[in-house]
């Protein structure tokens, strides 16, 4: 192979490696709702319940879109196809936060703005106890 044929297919590699890191998600956390003064949020008292109404019908049990399941702790804490999506100690970094508050990739909002049962999006409420939960350590 030339030298020249070598340091083209290296200058494409590198352009392919720029173009996938910028294609990472950049999300502007200034427009999620704050966390919440809530003290003592667990998953069990104050999370499952806002999962099982909007969340649990495509990732449970059942079905688990994207390979996430948010019907128990430690399956939240696993994440999905796409890795980790709580990051405890760091809501705004956060896949889940970023997902339920639809900023970001408009494909993957939570609940999905079209979803054919209807559920409507969380509120900035709820949003807010799952950002106090994952800032007091996901537990």
């Amino acid at each position: 192979m030339s030298k020249s044929l070598i340091a083209g297919i290296g200058a494409a590699v590198t352009l392919s490696l720029a173009s996938i890191q910028g294609a990472e998600k950049k999300v502007d956390v200034s427009k999620l709702p704050p966390a919440s003064d809530a003290k003592n949020v667990t998953y069990a008292g104050q999370i499952k319940p806002i999962f099982e109404k909007s969340c649990i019908k495509c990732h449970g049990q059942e079905k688990q879109k994207g390979k996430l399941r948010l019907d128990s702790l430690d399956a939240v804490l696993k994440g999905g196809q796409d890795g980790k999506v709580v990051l405890p100690g760091d809501s705004a970094g956060s896949m889940l936060v970023h997902n339920v508050a639809h900023i970001g990739d408009e494909d993957d909002f939570m609940p999905p703005p079209d979803n054919k049962d209807k559920i409507p999006p969380l509120t900035k409420d709820q949003i807010g106890l799952i950002r106090a939960w994952i800032d007091q350590g996901a537990k």
